[in-house]
């Protein structure tokens, strides 16, 4: 088999690294806040499908 030329390796499989950025123009978002909302929203669906 002919070698490719470059310095990506096979290995990496398309996984991209990640970094934490400190832009202050970011949106910032709780985990508490995510977990609240998915609740919430659970919540109102079991709900509307009660009374539906």
């Amino acid at each position: 088999m002919a070698k490719k030329k470059g310095g990506r390796l096979i290995s990496s499989a398309g996984l991209v690294n990640y970094y934490d950025s400190e832009d202050r123009r970011a949106v910032h978002i709780s985990p508490i806040f995510v977990i609240v909302l998915a609740v919430a929203i659970g919540i109102a669906i079991f709900v509307l499908n009660a009374l539906y």
